[in-house]
């Protein structure tokens, strides 16, 4: 890995050090066969289908066990999200965002409630670390009293919070060699949230928040009034061209990091990081206008993709 910026450091820091090692087998849980479990997870792999075409296609490369876990992962993520974005009392929005903290640190979930328990299974029979389920809530939670940052390390650290958290997550679930792996899995949280920041410009502003390093904003001869109005201007083309080669530069360095996980869950986070990666392509491709359309990638797109990044894998 390449001599690594401030802002890695830091994030590395927030990461910390665990003792148990990866290579720990998963807890064989009785419940397993349990028909309120099994709906659990049903729900989960429902829930992800609905809201990220990508991560669904991604995680499906998994084995059949793994790919239940990661997608009761992000289940959990996406409901912890739309508690912030959705609740409009702070009294009610605590008190759920405290639930889930108490689910985490528990591990346990009422049967009841489809997605905690399908959460609270995969984390105990994972050994994933509570340290990053929490910092991921606190970091979802950042976006009720943060709506700006002054330069990119700062933006560093929100992605930590929202991205970061969930690919250490998920390499609990799909397995690891080593905490070698550990900067490489930050980086490609960072480079995630970073396309999910630049494709979706228009619609944050029009939520009220607003991502882009505003020190960079400056730089390139802009406003915020120039993303309020959607222009796409030779200024603002310049200003996409430098944050999508950044964040092109942060996959390119999380590559390695795909060697170091167990061997069935490489396709799946390559093909993660791939198509995601290619989001960045799309939105060149239509001159960098993120105000009136949403960049992605469709099915045959991403089934086409993934003999080269299996290849691609191998030559590793």
């Amino acid at each position: 890995m390449q001599a690594q910026a401030n802002w890695e450091h830091r994030l590395l820091d927030l990461a910390g050090h665990h003792s148990h090692h990866p290579s720990i087998h998963p807890f064989f849980s009785h419940l397993r066969q349990d028909a309120s479990l099994n709906k659990a997870y049903r729900q989960a792999a429902a829930i992800t289908a609905a809201h990220s075409k990508s991560f669904h296609f991604a995680s499906g490369l998994l084995p059949a066990k793994k790919r239940s876990a990661v997608r009761a992962l992000y289940a959990f993520c996406r409901t912890v999200d739309d508690i912030v974005d959705e609740t409009q009392s702070d009294k009610g929005r605590d008190k759920e965002l405290n639930y889930w903290r108490g689910i985490v640190e528990s591990g346990f979930a009422h049967p009841d409630d489809l997605v905690a328990s399908a959460w609270a299974d995969t984390l105990t029979r994972h050994h994933i670390p509570r340290h990053f389920a929490l910092q991921l809530i606190d970091g979802v939670a950042r976006d009720l009293s943060q709506w700006r940052y002054r330069t990119f390390d700062d933006l560093a650290t929100y992605c930590y919070g929202v991205a970061s958290t969930v690919g250490l997550m998920s390499m609990y679930i799909v397995g690891f060699k080593s905490q070698a792996a550990v900067p490489y899995a930050i980086k490609l949280g960072v480079a995630l949230q970073m396309t999910n920041i630049l494709r979706d410009v228009g619609e944050d502003y029009r939520n009220g928040r607003f991502y882009l390093p505003l020190d960079e904003l400056v730089l390139y001869g802009l406003t915020e009034s120039d993303v309020a109005e959607g222009r796409v201007t030779d200024n603002w083309r310049q200003f996409m061209k430098f944050q999508i080669k950044r964040t092109r530069q942060l996959y390119k360095e999380s590559w390695a990091g795909v060697k170091m996980l167990e061997r069935e869950g490489q396709l799946a986070i390559g093909a993660a990081s791939s198509l995601y990666e290619g989001i960045l392509k799309d939105i060149e491709e239509h001159d960098y206008d993120v105000f009136s359309r949403r960049a992605s990638l469709n099915a045959w797109e991403k089934l086409a993709s993934l003999p080269s990044i299996w290849l691609r894998i191998k030559s590793l």
